[in-house]
């Protein structure tokens, strides 16, 4: 065999894996079909997103806040082509940080697309490539509508639209989740009239019900427009696309469809393999990530929801690790999920209408950022912290937060559900003041009925 393991695909999932696998003492190659490693989180995902939401957001604190702390500053002027260029000078940097790593890990990596001849070999770009074991980490990509396929140029993926030339007069987003109102918010910022088209009765359906109700309160105050409980039937793409809903008509210079992902799996040789693939395409696994084959693994966007980079990357490393004879274990309900919008929203564990439809007694502590004071001094005091505790043992099932830096607040909360910590512990643990964490202790101490500051 050319080596011990053989990971198809770079993304977050990917290249975490073969690293993990290098330091383990395992002869790896990574096979990616583009020219640059990082899969579509670094490429045309993640990365690039957050670029632009930080370059947008810096424009929206200037224009909003910043005359009320003081500061006098001219009306701000966007260089559109200087704020993608900072966005792709930041991409770049990963993809050779990416490179240098498996240089330094003797990571082999393999360009072309990797198709299985038999259970142990791979042909890559004509080339026979032979494995003791595989992972499959292709990742996903984004769904169109049937009667209106991507043009990247008026019909937007979430590729498209992080790769505009020009800053767009109107744009239509089909789908409120999280990549439809994030890349919304970038070009709401813009001065981009954004009108936003959801199937469902609220924004970002997933969310505990209370976060999305508010966060759709405070994104309409930003100037973004809703149609929610709206199904788009038809689209006419001319010098405008008009759109046809089940609520009249929506017409907009360009569209960006986010109705969701779907697996990679196309021509990877899966029928070669007798692995049929399940509706939209993920891969069938057991709990350690195998196929029917044992020594073919499958982890992250393939393998099924949640489609989160950091799952992915997680699931890669445990495949590894069951690979080198570990046991390793993850922890699915202490995985978080983040809106890297402003303000930010995360998500950890059950919501309140899981928990209820579980039957799990609970006890919620909620607490608004408006009585923190390290939120008061930067001025960023919109929204809440929501914990849902068992009512009995207090255990914490789940947290929510809508407000600044929710993404990293909820590591705090991720880490208790890992380590089935209590509202009791969180809210006599000393939180640093004045700090926004302290909106947690505070809510822990609304759920044990002892709030200070409320």
């Amino acid at each position: 065999m050319d080596y011990d393991l053989v990971v198809i695909g770079s993304g977050p999932g990917g290249y975490v894996a073969a690293i993990r696998a290098a330091q383990l003492g395992l002869k790896t190659a990574c096979v990616e079909k583009e020219s640059s490693l990082g899969g579509t989180c670094l490429n045309v995902g993640c990365i690039p997103s957050k670029s632009l939401l930080h370059s947008t957001e810096l424009l929206s604190t200037i224009t909003h806040t910043a005359e009320e702390n003081g500061i006098e500053v001219a009306t701000p002027k966007v260089n559109f082509a200087k704020m993608m260029e900072r966005k792709n000078g930041v991409v770049s940097g990963f993809n050779q940080g990416i490179s240098g790593l498996f240089k330094k890990n003797k990571i082999e990596h393999l360009t072309g697309h990797a198709k299985f001849v038999d259970p142990h070999t791979l042909d890559v770009g004509g080339k026979k490539v032979t494995a003791q074991n595989f992972i499959i980490a292709t990742g996903s990509q984004p769904s169109p509508l049937p009667f209106l396929p991507f043009d990247e140029k008026k019909v937007l993926s979430s590729t498209g639209a992080l790769a505009l030339e020009r800053i767009p007069k109107s744009m239509i987003v089909i789908g409120a989740g999280v990549i439809g109102v994030e890349l919304g918010s970038v070009y709401n910022r813009l001065g981009t009239k954004v009108q936003v088209v959801e199937f469902l009765d609220r924004v970002c359906p997933p969310l505990d019900s209370a976060v999305s109700k508010a966060f759709e309160k405070v994104l309409k105050k930003q100037g973004m427009e809703f149609h929610l409980s709206t199904k788009v039937e038809s689209a006419k793409v001319d010098q405008n696309v008009i759109l046809s809903t089940s609520n009249g008509t929506l017409e907009a210079e360009v569209v960006l469809v986010s109705i969701g992902r779907r697996p990679y799996t196309e021509n990877l040789g899966l029928e070669t393999l007798g692995i049929e693939t399940e509706k939209p395409g993920f891969i069938p696994i057991n709990g350690a990530f195998q196929t029917k084959h044992p020594h073919i693994f499958a982890i992250g966007d393939v393998a099924g929801p949640p489609m989160l980079a950091h799952k992915a990357s997680e699931e890669g490393i445990a495949a590894v690790e069951l690979i080198a004879g570990l046991r390793p274990h993850i922890e699915y309900l202490a995985i978080p999920n983040v809106v890297y919008t402003h303000p930010e929203v995360a998500a950890v564990g059950f919501t309140t209408e899981e928990l209820k439809a579980k039957n799990i007694p609970i006890k919620a502590g909620q607490f608004a950022f408006k009585a923190n004071s390290r939120a008061r001094c930067i001025s960023d005091d919109e929204g809440f912290v929501k914990l849902l505790c068992h009512a009995t043992h207090g255990t914490l099932l789940g947290a929510h937060i809508i407000g600044p830096h929710a993404g990293e607040l909820i590591q705090e909360c991720a880490l208790a559900i890992e380590k089935k910590l209590t509202a009791h512990d969180i809210a006599y643990t000393s939180h640093a003041h004045p700090t926004l964490t302290e909106a947690i202790k505070e809510a822990a101490l609304a759920v044990i009925a002892k709030p200070i500051h409320l």
